[in-house]
């Protein structure tokens, strides 16, 4: 059974630009995704508590967030029965290496550098739609975890 067409995206971030550039470019990958944003850890997890199911195909997750960052959203994602097969993408603009061994550790499943253009920030984007997430098994291959465009 292939994929479905309508997909639905959850991006936590609390800039307001990046989350305009953001839906901006995803309108330009694909129409049919559903875009829901939350400002901040605290109100994904909210969001995640009144929607789930049915889970998002993927979560977009900023991990400089003001009341409950990043990390602690993967965590409690992480280990919250209803939600611990859900797609964790990081989406952030650090690149430090201890971040990105700390998210995959936490059980990230993807790291992306936020891309400095918009035509890169599409191709961020189209990548992470594209995967097959039920057959993509991301722990076997660590350095295919971390993503600069």
């Amino acid at each position: 059974m292939g994929a479905k067409a309508n997909k639905s995206i959850f991006l936590a971030d609390d800039d307001a630009d990046d989350c305009m550039l953001f839906e901006d470019a995803l309108r330009e990958v694909s129409d049919s995704t559903e875009l829901i944003t939350a400002n901040d850890g605290v109100e994904l997890i909210s969001l995640m508590e009144t929607t789930v199911p049915p889970p998002p195909d993927v979560i977009f997750l900023d991990l400089n967030m003001p009341r409950k960052n990043g990390f602690e959203c993967l965590e409690q994602i992480r280990n919250t029965k209803a939600w611990e097969r859900i797609p964790v993408v990081i989406f952030s603009t650090t690149g430090q290496e201890e971040m990105v061994r700390k998210v995959y550790q936490g059980g990230a499943n993807f790291f992306i550098r936020k891309p400095g253009s918009f035509p890169k920030l599409k191709q961020a984007i189209k990548q992470v739609l594209d995967i097959d997430w039920n057959n993509y098994n991301w722990k076997l291959v660590p350095e295919n975890f971390y993503y600069q465009y």
